[in-house]
């Protein structure tokens, strides 16, 4: 979509009026502009849909500032965080052998069945079962750096 942009920027620039072009320039434009309002749109629902899954999440962990260890770690800057690793939490043995890196293809498998990916983890929940929950919390996830801030 971007190279269409950048040839009809181009076109409209010189003035060039070739079989329509300038029309479609303009028409791929507006539909540009849409896709964008919309895909914004969708990922806001998407992180507050995320906020509201989370709160399944919140009984055992927090995030934000201000958020401190609970029966779960602390989620702040989790995407991306090595597993095991959050300081002044007791992990699991296993948790903390596991060399997961908590991206986001981990945190997927994770979400959905916690216990088959990390056998032996004190993480009871049993998972989150609709692939747009999953999504969803960790666009509500990533949201937040190491120390609790909204990025």
């Amino acid at each position: 979509m971007s190279a269409i942009l950048t040839r009809c920027s181009i076109a409209l620039r010189e003035s060039k009026e070739i079989k329509g072009q300038k029309f479609f320039c303009l028409a791929s434009a507006a539909l540009a502009a849409a896709f964008s309002v919309f895909a914004g749109t969708a990922l806001a629902q998407s992180v507050e849909q995320g906020e509201a899954v989370f709160r399944k999440c919140a009984a055992c962990h927090a995030i934000g500032e201000g958020a401190v260890n609970k029966v779960g770690p602390v989620l702040n800057g989790v995407v991306g965080r090595p597993a095991g690793t959050y300081e002044g939490y007791s992990y699991s043995a296993a948790n903390k052998s596991s060399g997961l890196i908590w991206d986001e293809d981990t945190l997927r498998t994770y979400l959905q069945s916690p216990q088959a990916k990390v056998p032996g983890t004190k993480m009871s929940f049993a998972g989150l079962q609709k692939s747009s929950d999953i999504e969803s919390v960790i666009l509500y996830l990533k949201q937040f750096d190491a120390s609790g801030h909204k990025m």
